[in-house]
């Protein structure tokens, strides 16, 4: 099939490979982006990689909490521009969301919508507040965590970036101490996982597969490659599960699981603002074109 720019843009995105190896992975695989991502990993061009990758919009992640740290709320809020996103109006409107959806327990983004705020529909204010504004804007997703513990959260890089933690145990300002390092600890390192219980079969044998491949490919003896394979799988859960991994800021290797102590975490989400929206291509489509037909 016809590998065209746009393919390979994408796939440029998701891996950080370059051109004309995406060009190259592309027709070995037949267009298929999935396929061509394994390809890029087993040839040592591409790390692990997102499919949301790099791809980003403008706008904000705004979060809130409960006072009994019980309930926490993330929102993503988008925009054309990042001009808009500073503008004071937008700004209030999405922390007037957040607190709506907190007092009231919504849970979607389509309840949000049509939860009223003195007297009109959130969906009406946003309507109202693009025609002031004239840029469209979105309200993309949200997401509510009712803890049994306490969660807490998390907001980075001016509000591009927001992590909800679900921990077990009392709020206290020790535990709650913690939990923020470790919301801080997500925000910095993105794992794919909670713990390697969560990694599904169809993952696992995803990695293992292109590591067989990579040590193949090597030179490795095929027996010795299962042995190494076991510490390939070992190493995977340390890299991409977030009990496993370091704790960001240790200075004794300690894990996320040993820094956390007597309190367990239950759960996270992280929300990065424009993750797998396409944003308005203008000359890079045509640059690439003529790199990989030139």
């Amino acid at each position: 099939m016809k590998i065209t720019a746009k393919m390979v843009k994408e796939l440029r995105d998701i891996t950080a490979a370059g051109m004309l190896d995406c060009k190259k992975a592309l027709q070995e695989k037949e267009g298929n982006l999935d396929a061509a991502i394994d390809y890029l990993r087993e040839k040592g061009i591409a790390k692990a990689a997102k499919k949301s990758g790099r791809i980003a919009a403008e706008g904000m992640i705004f979060d809130g909490i409960t006072e009994d740290a019980k309930t926490a709320v993330v929102l993503e809020f988008n925009a054309e521009t990042d001009f808009v996103t500073k503008n004071d109006e937008f700004v209030q409107f999405g922390k007037d969301a957040v607190k709506l959806a907190l007092d009231n327990g919504i849970t979607t983004i389509e309840a949000l919508k049509a939860a009223e705020l003195n007297g009109e529909t959130i969906e009406t204010r946003l309507t109202n507040l693009i025609a002031k504004i004239g840029e469209n804007m979105n309200l993309r997703r949200l997401e509510s965590v009712t803890a049994e513990g306490f969660v807490t959260t998390y907001n980075h890089m001016g509000g591009k970036l927001g992590v909800i933690i679900e921990m077990t145990g009392e709020a206290t300002p020790e535990n709650v101490e913690k939990a923020k390092g470790i919301a801080m600890h997500v925000a910095a390192m993105d794992p794919g996982y909670l713990a390697p219980e969560n990694v599904t079969t169809e993952d696992l044998k995803r990695e293992m597969e292109i590591a067989r491949v990579q040590l193949t490919e090597e030179g490795k003896p095929e027996k010795i490659i299962d042995n190494i394979l076991k510490g390939k799988e070992r190493k995977f859960y340390e890299e991409s599960c977030l009990v496993k991994q370091v704790y960001v800021r240790a200075e004794n290797k300690e894990t996320v699981e040993q820094f956390a102590g007597d309190i367990t975490v239950k759960g996270f989400s992280r929300f990065k603002v424009g993750e797998g929206i396409e944003k308005k291509v203008e000359d890079f489509a045509a640059e690439v074109a003529a790199q990989i037909n030139g």
